[in-house]
């Protein structure tokens, strides 16, 4: 028996109502953030599926599919239960020429058929461009796109992106439904254009990166190292992005004065769910203790205006710094 504490939201003009705390899936793929269990992937969507969580996001590059091969077993028989997200346009990318594979309507369709085989599903809720520029294939993605949507293959479309040129251009004729973008109290810089701009046209904001890859639970100190299938590694591997690391570790210190009764993990997601354009939050969760973390946010009260205050005077509204993938 579902038992939901998850308070939901409405995604944009998708008009598909999520939870609030939904599910990032990145490292179910077991390709990026170190060793996991599909066992123990299963187990969490399960329990976050029984207390109310609805929203799950993936993508096809992601363990090279596995990923959504996992979501696709997990969601037989009760497929309704599931608004499923996923992207395209990584999958066998064209570095030489900066562009996604997907040169023609026909490759992209073909693409996302893939996409469902995977997934087990005869239809998708959002699909998502996962490219995060603007690139010679974005005209082919949003025609793609809007062919599958009046096809009955996908419910509504969106990007996965942190440039504000490329969220315009793709939201051409105001069909774009979503938008996914890295988003915390670490890096606050979408507040000056993206997120306004997503409110004025009813876009839902997807927040990944609300923990910046785990640095806002609090864990890391500058000895942390990431093992070899951990994409995080580069962090000590990178000067300018280790001294970024570091710096960011002195902020979570500071944050820590702010944790009363709460988490500096759930300070960190209640803090991304006060922005009025955001929909839905998807940590990443590789077992049941961090399902478990992740959803006591839900039971956490919404950070007072005194809070936020606090939070604004250590990274101030629009600044911090991204190093994280888009």
């Amino acid at each position: 028996m579902s038992n939901e504490i998850t308070p939901m939201r409405m995604l944009g003009k998708s008009t598909i109502a999520v939870s609030e705390i939904g599910f990032g899936l990145w490292a179910a793929g077991g390709d990026s953030w170190g060793a996991t269990d599909d066992q123990d992937i299963l187990d969490a969507i399960d329990y976050t599926l029984d207390r109310g969580v609805n929203f799950y996001d993936t993508a096809d590059v992601y363990g090279g599919g596995h990923s959504e091969e996992l979501l696709g077993r997990a969601m037989q028989g009760r497929r309704q239960r599931f608004v499923v997200a996923t992207k395209i346009g990584w999958r066998d990318f064209d570095g030489a020429q900066g562009r996604s594979a997907y040169t023609t309507i026909a490759k992209l369709i073909a693409g996302v058929e893939s996409n469902l085989q995977r997934l087990q599903t005869d239809y998708i809720d959002i699909i998502q461009s996962h490219i995060d520029f603007r690139d010679p294939t974005m005209e082919i993605f949003l025609e793609g796109f809007q062919r599958l949507q009046r096809a009955g293959k996908v419910r509504a479309y969106g990007v996965s992106t942190s440039h504000f040129d490329y969220l315009q251009a793709f939201n051409a004729g105001d069909g774009c439904a979503t938008l996914q973008i890295d988003y915390s109290i670490l890096n606050r810089t979408p507040e000056a254009e993206i997120l306004p701009y997503c409110q004025a046209h009813n876009i839902g904001v997807i927040v990944r990166g609300a923990l910046a890859m785990g640095i806002l639970t609090g864990k890391y100190t500058a000895d942390t190292r990431f093992g070899e299938d951990d994409w995080r590694r580069r962090w000590h591997e990178n000067e300018e992005e280790y001294q970024i690391y570091l710096q960011d570790l002195a902020t979570v210190e500071q944050l820590r004065a702010l944790t009363q009764e709460r988490s500096l993990a759930q300070l960190a997601l209640q803090f991304t769910l006060a922005h009025p354009a955001v929909s839905t939050v998807i940590p990443g969760i590789k077992n049941l203790r961090q399902a478990e973390a992740n959803l006591m946010t839900a039971q956490s009260a919404p950070l007072a205006a005194a809070e936020l205050t606090q939070i604004d005077a250590l990274v101030p509204p629009g600044g911090g710094r991204k190093i994280w993938p888009a």
